[in-house]
């Protein structure tokens, strides 16, 4: 099976199952008293500045309820993107840690600045659940990627109003080449507080990370992740891949590879008639628009999902191969070109 699904389906790098099986010989002290996870956890301090802490967490939506568990409490709310993972992929895993999640108006996931100062309005009101925290994506769930600036103006609005800024980075390396800067240059340095760091959809088996940027909030993390279900015995299996991952830069060679394969499947993909790319392919994700009944052909020898506003969404991974976008696109284009009176027959 070979996918363009979800960058999820993609299996790991080969540098980071060897990093398992040499992390398997012997025994290791748990919970993160291990050599694996101090040594990441100064590859993080490498990446994002002497002030970062990193905390490792079993998962992504584990990485976020802890960062919004850092940044909300009783009577507060989290402002985010429409469509944003938080709050429309993660069944309530906000919510149900007491955390209350108010969407913005956005574009192409991204929050507008407009929105973010409306939504600040409420604050002072006492019928209102005072914000407390803006959370962004970066990429978006839609494919767009922030500019360095449009970060800062957010970070800015939201600081000023006296709350805290969340990054939820699942494909934050994606996001890093397609921007050509260091992860530090649009996070930390642009204002970001919090900082989910995703690996799991780049070539990571398991595991993601949780940045922390502010002192007083990183000497909360390690309890409230254990009170959140997200602190690993066997941490240093989680670490000795991302040592893996930040040593030596394979997360950027990862990222470069779906990002270009991306781009070549864009590329074939506007040369067939019948297909609709929607919005600029940034990262690893197109979006299309194209006939029902194609896109069930298609379906047929390839999986994928339906998105909403009648698109599907195609993704590539860091081992998507020329040879998988050359069958993608000649079944796109086969699923195309069948006439209604073959697609009953």
């Amino acid at each position: 099976m070979r996918s363009f699904g979800s960058d999820n389906n993609s299996g790991a790098s080969s540098e980071v199952l060897a990093a398992l099986a040499a992390a398997n010989v012997d025994h290791a002290i748990g919970y993160g008293d291990d050599p694996w996870t101090a040594r990441t956890r100064e590859l993080f301090a490498e990446e994002f500045g002497p002030g970062a802490e990193a905390f490792l967490v079993l998962n992504g939506t584990g990485a976020n309820v802890l960062a919004l568990s850092l940044a909300a409490g009783p009577a507060t709310c989290v402002l985010c993107g429409e469509g944003a993972h938080i709050d429309v992929d993660e069944t309530g895993a906000p919510e149900a840690a007491g955390i209350k999640v108010l969407p913005l108006e956005s574009r192409r996931g991204k929050v507008l600045p407009e929105a973010l100062r409306e939504a600040l309005g409420a604050i002072g009101t006492v019928h209102s659940a005072q914000p407390s925290c803006l959370s962004i994506s970066q990429p978006t769930e839609l494919g767009a990627v922030y500019a360095k600036a449009e970060i800062e103006e957010l970070a800015r609005i939201a600081h000023e109003a006296g709350i805290l800024v969340h990054m939820d980075g699942a494909r934050i390396a994606n996001a890093a080449v397609a921007l050509g800067l260091p992860f530090r240059a649009f996070t930390v340095d642009a204002g970001v507080d919090l900082l989910s760091f995703g690996g799991t959809k780049n070539g990571i088996l398991f595991g993601e990370a949780l940045l922390v940027f502010r002192p007083e909030l990183a000497k909360r993390a390690p309890y409230l992740r254990k009170a959140r279900l997200q602190l690993a015995s066997k941490m240093r299996f989680i670490a000795a891949q991302y040592e893996a991952y930040l040593r030596g830069g394979l997360w950027r060679r990862n990222a470069e590879a779906a990002n270009a394969a991306a781009a070549r499947l864009a590329g074939l993909a506007r040369g067939i008639p019948g297909v609709e790319l929607v919005g600029e392919v940034e990262t690893n994700a197109l979006f299309a628009r194209l006939d029902p009944a194609a896109a069930e052909r298609l379906r047929a020898e390839y999986f994928f999902y339906d998105w909403e506003g009648g698109l599907v969404r195609w993704m590539t991974s860091f081992d998507t191969t020329e040879a998988d976008i050359q069958g993608f696109a000649a079944a796109l284009a086969r699923a195309l070109a069948r006439g209604p009176a073959e697609a009953r027959a």
